[in-house]
């Protein structure tokens, strides 16, 4: 089931399965774009720690947190880096907290050599802890 923006509603759960669900459901183009952007991150950080959490996927690695989630949105897919203030160049979206910033990823517009270099970074610095 989607929800608006044609987010896909995915229980809250642990691994990769519940994160290749959630691209699996993805409509579109995004759907393609969330396999890519799950690919980038494994291949970036091999280590890295997946879950479902609020219909989002949540990237992390342990013993440091959370350090990035996808969110599908009508229109593009948002990729949040919790500690985006921190990142060079600084992502481009920002809001409310002071640390998160992100990128909106719009069809044909995923810059997968920023992207990695954004997730290389983040994965290095502390995170969110979703206990």
């Amino acid at each position: 089931m989607l929800l608006s923006g044609g987010n896909p509603q995915i229980a809250k759960a642990d691994g990769d399965a519940p994160v290749q669900a959630y691209i699996a459901a993805m409509p579109g183009w995004k759907s393609d774009v969330g396999r890519r952007l799950d690919e980038l991150i494994v291949r970036t950080v091999p280590e890295v720690s997946k879950c479902v959490r609020w219909n989002s996927p949540f990237y992390g690695v342990e013993g440091r947190g959370w350090f990035l989630n996808v969110h599908v949105f009508t229109r593009y897919v948002k990729v949040t880096f919790f500690r985006g203030a921190s990142l060079r160049p600084v992502p481009p979206g920002s809001g409310k907290d002071k640390d998160s910033r992100w990128v909106d990823v719009h069809e044909g517009e995923l810059d997968e050599a920023q992207m990695a270099a954004w997730v290389r970074q983040a994965a290095a610095l502390p995170g969110w802890d979703l206990t």
